[in-house]
């Protein structure tokens, strides 16, 4: 019967700490890039917000133009393709409009239009809250020519309040999962250290400093969690791209720069985890006494 071969001392399980660790970098990632999804989505969803302003009577051209220029000087209004978020709805667009909306035209027995032009603005969705929008309001009504200013306070209270709760959950299941995803790291890196333990015993019987004992340690799980975080940003690129296959309208929430921003920090989170566990196993083991080997 041939003999059995013995597991070499000192041996680690590399495949399986890099496996391991990215499998739990990529849940993160997923669910980082649902939170990053989710809040352009509220964003989007924030601009999408109009403020109605109605206008004097009778207003020349030039100070129809006068007062556009003015009212996206306000803080606060958003901005597309570099200009102000404004359109302009004439009377008779608003009479269109709501006979599209009512299916009955109040022309045919008024002698004349009551509706007012007016403008249109978009929010920046950091001014839809009720204190900047109120702010906002009265900078509006103050400037001439304005005869009121208009928006759903309810619509925009129930939109805030309803995203509101939203972030909050999504950001404590997020605090949660990381939290479940640090000890599973630090778990699997303590157990690959201990199988390790009779190495570092026997250096330090040697006479090996502490500092030289944990250096290798420490730079293996450094280089691991880097392994293990790059290839968990290959996989949520991957992942993404073929999101954005599938579902195309999911384009239009893309950030580049936030995207980048949560790989490297997946990146960071797998060297930073790597190396403070690896310490805090090899001092274990180091400072522990004989009896702890077993």
């Amino acid at each position: 019967m041939p003999p059995v071969q013995k597991k070499k001392l000192g041996s680690y399980p590399t495949f399986l700490v890099v496996f391991s660790i990215t499998l739990a970098l990529v849940v993160v990632g997923l669910f980082g890039l649902l939170l990053l999804h989710a809040h352009k989505l509220s964003e989007a969803v924030r601009e999408n917000l109009e403020v109605q302003v109605y206008l004097e009577r009778n207003l020349p051209e030039t100070e129809l133009l006068r007062l556009q220029q003015d009212l996206g000087r306000q803080p606060g209004v958003a901005e597309q393709g570099g200009r102000p978020a404004i359109r302009f709805i004439s009377k008779e667009d608003g009479a269109r409009q709501l006979l599209q909306s009512t299916g009955e035209d109040f022309r045919q027995f008024l002698d004349d239009n009551p509706l007012r032009d007016a403008y249109a603005l978009k929010i920046r969705p950091e001014y839809t809250d009720t204190l900047h929008l109120g702010q906002l309001q009265r900078g509006l009504r103050a400037q001439r020519g304005v005869f009121e200013v208009q928006y759903p306070r309810d619509l925009f209270a129930s939109i805030n309040a309803n995203l509101t709760q939203i972030s909050l959950v999504l950001l404590g299941f997020a605090a949660v999962l990381v939290g479940a995803v640090v000890v599973l790291i630090n778990n699997t890196i303590k157990l690959a250290i201990f199988s390790q333990r009779f190495l570092i015993r026997s250096m330090q019987l040697v006479g090996a400093t502490r500092f030289f004992i944990r250096g290798p340690f420490l730079r293996r799980a450094t280089w691991q969690g880097f392994a293990s975080g790059g290839l968990a940003a290959l996989a949520l690129v991957a992942l993404l791209q073929y999101a954005y296959l599938e579902v195309v309208p999911l384009r239009q929430l893309r950030d580049d720069v936030l995207i980048g921003a949560l790989l490297l920090a997946v990146v960071g989170l797998g060297v930073v985890i790597g190396f403070f566990s690896a310490y805090w196993a090899v001092n274990k083991y180091l400072k522990g006494s004989l009896d702890d080997l077993y």
